[in-house]
């Protein structure tokens, strides 16, 4: 296994990482204001990369007649997520691979995916695999970020390059910093109508940042740090290097963004 797969393959695998992903979003605020007007009585759910299955929870309460399946290749985090939901009979988790799975065609009302491509290598092939599973005339929903760990000002030579190295080492895997403006087009390819797309800040940090960002930097860096130091070429860059990101988000003067783009589109009949 490279670097870059190893690197990817700890931090995804770490329940930390889970709990940390988890913390970043509120379920029911989520699912109001990109699901609820999408599902209809009675909808069959797909949830691809569903992590500890906390959106889906979310989704099922919208309606008791939902029923709802979710889809990761992650064992650890699907015996979270069953633990979640052990009370929930609505919900069921399969092990699977995204760019290939074992669903019957034309099953689901709705399927959606939450910051899970920027991770594949084989796009394309995971959203003709979302199209195909989805019932004729149903919705599939991809959302993803654009400009994440990359976009600064002003920028610090030291930190811009480091970003760039850990970025390049990741590339191997198809980790793909820029996948949110390419929805569109994989949603277009995968034979999607009636496209709606948006696009809000994500990551915005304008001057200082806040204890509870900073926290949650402290610890995506500590999680990272044993693969960050294969790809920095040491424990004390990798630790020099952390500490000046860090620093770099306490600076009054700087600012760091990402943006997340958010993609829809109907499968023909």
């Amino acid at each position: 296994m490279n670097k870059g797969a190893a690197t990817a393959e700890y931090i995804m695998e770490d329940p930390r990482e889970a709990l940390r992903l988890e913390l970043k979003v509120d379920p029911d605020t989520w699912v109001q204001k990109y699901l609820a007007h999408r599902v209809c009585p009675g909808a069959e759910i797909l949830s691809v990369g569903c992590g500890p299955g906390v959106i889906l929870r979310a989704v099922t309460q919208l309606d008791s007649s939902i029923k709802a399946t979710g889809i990761d290749v992650s064992e650890g985090r699907l015996q979270q997520a069953r633990e979640k939901n052990r009370e929930n009979s609505r919900v069921r988790f399969v092990c699977g691979d995204a760019q290939s799975m074992e669903f019957r065609s034309n099953s689901f009302d709705l399927v959606y995916c939450r910051m899970l491509l920027q991770y594949l290598k084989e796009k394309e092939r995971a959203v003709s695999e979302m199209a195909r599973v989805c019932k004729p005339g149903g919705t599939i929903l991809l959302q993803d970020l654009d400009g994440q760990l990359l976009w600064h000002y002003p920028e610090d030579p030291s930190v811009q390059r480091t970003l760039e190295r850990v970025v390049e080492a990741l590339s191997a895997t198809g980790f793909d910093p820029f996948v949110g403006r390419k929805l569109f087009w994989l949603a277009r390819n995968a034979g999607l109508t009636k496209i709606d797309v948006q696009v809000e800040c994500y990551h915005l940090i304008a001057g200082e940042a806040d204890p509870h960002i900073l926290h949650q930097w402290e610890l995506k860096l500590e999680i990272a740090k044993p693969q960050l130091a294969r790809v920095l070429g040491g424990a004390s860059e990798a630790e020099e290097q952390s500490r000046a990101f860090l620093e770099y988000l306490r600076r009054p003067d700087s600012l760091t963004y990402s943006t997340v783009f958010t993609v829809a589109g109907e499968k023909g009949l």
